[in-house]
């Protein structure tokens, strides 16, 4: 059946621009992607650097499946077996990669107290779940 009406017309293009935008940013994935694995597989590149892409390919998974252009379970497959892959040559972030700003290791003492407070409060026992 041809589309005639004016809004079937309209939907008919919108979709021909997604379709392209979403081929678009699902080859970028997959090139980002297969960069990364060729890098963790042993290319010639600076650890910090293999470090950094992949997780540009890493952070370009997670967009393409909030915008709904990867499922979340393919962009999640993807990035389990890039994670796999990073932690078999024990990859750490380098001083200045990207993504290790700002992160401190978490402190036993930090942990601890609010457990201390808690357990001297009198509250009611916690429920069972």
């Amino acid at each position: 059946m041809a589309k005639r009406t004016a809004s079937a017309k309209k939907q008919a293009r919108a979709g021909v621009r997604r379709a392209m935008r979403n081929r678009a940013v699902r080859s970028e994935v997959k090139t980002k992607v297969v960069k990364a694995r060729r890098t963790l597989v042993g290319g010639p590149v600076a650890e910090s650097e293999r470090y950094a892409i992949a997780l540009d390919a890493i952070k370009a998974l997670d967009r393409a499946a909030s915008k709904g252009i990867l499922h979340k379970n393919n962009a999640g497959r993807r990035k389990a077996r890039l994670a796999k892959q990073l932690s078999k040559l024990a990859i750490t972030p380098a001083a200045g990669a990207p993504g290790a700003k700002g992160k401190k290791a978490p402190t036993a003492t930090a942990k601890a107290a609010p457990r201390a407070a808690a357990s001297t409060k009198t509250a009611a026992p916690a429920k069972k779940k």
